[in-house]
């Protein structure tokens, strides 16, 4: 029977000194789906693949879908994007909502990447988003059909365009929080996933986990925590907390 697992490359907030930045790795029928890309991503995967036993690496990553631009979700997209165009020698796939991709080649990306110097005497090759990346747009409309994946958005509440997804694949369904304030009316949306991954933490439009907490037993049982500050006590959480490296079964 097909299944549908993931791996937490990270699991932390933005401020972690104990952990990789918040970021996943899916895989359904042999595809890997990044969600979100912190730097340093391929350091990220070469330890979670010693940690669960996979063969991890850009060139293993058939996308990356993409919740919002803060730094700590996005600051491995240069780096990857790079290394895929210069070392493997094409783009990477990359799939956000147009509210979340409208500012990042301008305002994120092209400082770093939209210049090529050849040499002193020669003027610069000038790169665009096209040439390292495949933009496709996510919609709340309907599901967006990914390989394997099907992947549904929603905005959440946070400081910048946001969003939440709920991706389905061999026959489950996983639900992805993102960034958000705690919102009741999210959390109904993820309720249809089989199991849900909701961040918490502290700070301007994240989740209190007192507002988790208490929620009713039988959501709180499918639910996991991620995006947690280094003093969350994991080992008195009501809640179960993802662990770098672990794989887990949607």
């Amino acid at each position: 029977m097909a299944s549908f697992r993931f791996i937490p490359l990270g699991v932390g907030d933005a401020f972690s000194a104990s952990y990789y930045s918040s970021c996943l790795a899916l895989e359904a029928e042999g595809t890997w789906l990044l969600v979100d890309c912190p730097h340093p991503i391929r350091k990220l995967m070469r330890e979670a693949s010693a940690a669960a036993g996979v063969a991890l690496d850009v060139g293993s990553i058939a996308a990356i879908c993409l919740t919002h631009l803060h730094a700590d979700h996005c600051s491995g997209l240069e780096g990857i994007g790079f290394f895929a165009r210069f070392l493997l020698e094409r783009r990477v796939t990359l799939l956000a909502h147009p509210r979340v991709s409208e500012c990042l080649w301008q305002n994120h990306l092209a400082d770093g990447m939209g210049r090529l110097f050849r040499g002193p005497a020669e003027p610069p090759e000038l790169r665009d988003l096209d040439d390292f990346f495949d933009l496709i747009p996510l919609s709340e409309a309907a599901p967006t059909q990914f390989g394997p994946f099907a992947i549904e958005t929603r905005a959440t509440r946070h400081t910048l365009p946001t969003t939440a997804f709920r991706i389905r694949a061999a026959g489950r369904c996983l639900g992805y929080s993102a960034d958000t304030a705690f919102d009741l009316s999210l959390i109904k949306w993820l309720s249809a996933a089989d199991l849900i991954v909701h961040e918490t933490g502290a700070g301007l439009l994240h989740t209190p986990y007192g507002e988790l907490g208490a929620l009713p037993a039988t959501l709180k049982s499918r639910m996991r925590l991620i995006h947690y500050p280094d003093n969350f006590d994991v080992s008195a959480s009501g809640i179960e907390p993802l662990r770098q490296g672990h794989s887990y079964s949607v």
